[in-house]
């Protein structure tokens, strides 16, 4: 069993630098950094292994007061990020000096009677002293100077959390990654405002990240590890994406980096589809991204409660027509908001991944192999018939079947195409697709009738010569 770690909690200000000293403490590059205010939304977990004791970190969103319900959703974040901390790290701006909300936050932290470390950051080119001077009003003793974006300061304050904290087992119950093995990564993927982050509240159970009625309301990718059954998972939130020409912010273009990266570490992606919509141009060159990348695959039609029958029937004629590429994904339908289905789906991703990570001997695949070219030879290529000879795994996560044979590079893409279908029926995998890779036996005589040829042009032309000589 886990050893339970202490937590500790930035708030502050929105832009005073919570993500960029969170990227320190963490030694990471996880949390989204921008000369942006209102960057992050959503409670980011990361474990700081910088001193002689380990601590939980979360990163929250800025606490301000706005009208908008992403600034209500982000705030109710950020209160249940500092329920759970043992805690409290108030950060500040030393270059923009004390501001009324700043004043207004410490009160609100004092109200929670926890630990509260107030942290003056930005103080690069600042009077150190005057900035201590300034924040003293806010009834805090010793304050800390940093300067986040250079890691000035960050190993003292380190040392200084450690002060605070619990003994090691005494905090609050862990929320980072489990330290076991079998940890099976899943990314929720799609167009914005298609639920993504409704079903990540749904299959927790709380409201762990902000929803709203409104594209783009997810920034960054948030990893969520939780358990169920005994097997452990982390969920993956990310931001919809959204076609190129379309992006025009340079916060929207790092989320949709920060999306597409997660979809290339998950293990499995589900990829949700909203059916009032159907499947749209955007969603069939998303599918080709996961395709490409290798990734088990469910596909989530959600909110199809609400769709009448002839709405389901267009749905149902657009995946036939318009997602054959991905015949091989398992297909959900489900509803995030009203829980239609939600439960269902750790049923199937499961098994998927099993399957993405599956093995096979090289005596059945070759066995399939040789049934599907006796089934179907392959096509004559310049009057000579393509062999192929054996098989054998290559990789996992897809599954990647090597075969073996001559003139491989000739097979032409319907042939392919029979291969990879012939195997994943043989070997029952569904949901995860299958990548061959085909290579060419070289010939070692390959060489030598080019030169017999070419010794004997030369011999015959001697003879010629010689030839017109005695005439």
């Amino acid at each position: 069993m886990n050893k339970s770690l202490p937590v500790v909690a930035l708030a502050g200000r929105p832009n005073v630098g919570k993500s960029t000293l969170f990227n320190q403490l963490t030694r990471s590059r996880d949390a989204l950094v921008a000369d942006y205010p209102g960057l992050t939304r959503d409670r980011r977990y990361g474990r700081c292994q910088r001193g002689e004791q380990d601590f939980l970190v979360v990163d929250t969103g800025g606490i301000e007061e706005g009208g908008e319900v992403v600034y209500e959703g982000s705030l109710r974040q950020a209160s249940l990020a500092l329920e759970e901390a043992d805690l409290i790290i108030f950060l500040v701006d030393g270059r923009e000096g004390l501001t009324a909300a700043d004043e207004e936050i410490a009160d609100k932290l004092r109200q929670r009677g926890k630990p509260v470390l107030l942290v003056v950051n930005k103080i690069d080119g600042e009077d150190p002293a005057l900035a201590a001077a300034e924040f003293s009003v806010l009834g805090f003793e010793d304050p800390m100077m940093i300067a986040a974006a250079h890691g000035r300061g960050v190993t003292r304050l380190v040392a200084r959390i450690e002060q605070f904290l619990p003994g090691e087992g005494q905090g609050s119950p862990p929320t980072g990654e489990s330290e076991t093995q079998d940890v099976i990564r899943v990314a929720i993927v799609g167009r914005p405002n298609v639920g993504k982050s409704t079903l990540v509240n749904r299959i927790l159970g709380e409201e762990r990240v902000v929803v709203a009625d409104h594209p783009g309301t997810t920034r960054d990718a948030i990893e969520i590890p939780f358990a169920r059954d005994e097997q452990h998972f982390i969920l993956i939130d990310t931001a919809g994406i959204r076609r190129r020409a379309r992006v025009d912010e340079a916060v929207e273009k790092f989320s949709v980096i920060k999306a597409i990266q997660a979809m290339e570490q998950a293990h499995v992606v589900v990829f949700l589809i909203d059916c009032r919509e159907g499947i749209t141009d955007q969603d069939a060159r998303l599918l080709g991204m996961v395709i490409e990348a290798g990734k088990a695959l469910i596909i989530g039609l959600n909110k199809w409660d609400g769709l009448s029958l002839e709405q389901k029937r267009k749905v149902r004629d657009q995946l036939e027509t318009r997602l054959r590429f991905v015949d091989f994904a398992d297909k959900m339908t489900l509803s995030a908001l009203h829980g239609t289905g939600v439960g269902d789906l750790f049923d199937h991703i499961v098994p998927i991944y099993r399957q993405a990570q599956a093995e096979f001997s090289t005596a059945q695949l070759t066995r399939i192999l040789q049934e599907a070219v006796e089934g179907y030879p392959p096509p004559l290529v310049r009057g000579r018939r393509i062999k192929l000879k054996f098989a054998h795994q290559g990789g996992k996560n897809p599954p990647v079947i090597v075969i073996h044979g001559n003139q491989t590079e000739r097979i032409p893409s319907s042939y392919r195409r029979y291969l990879n279908h012939t195997f994943r029926d043989r070997l029952g995998l569904k949901g995860t697709p299958v990548r061959l890779e085909f290579r060419s036996s070289v010939n070692p005589f390959a060489g030598r009738f080019n030169k017999l040829t070419e010794r004997q042009i030369r011999k015959r032309r001697r003879l010629i010569k010689h030839v017109k000589k005695r005439r």
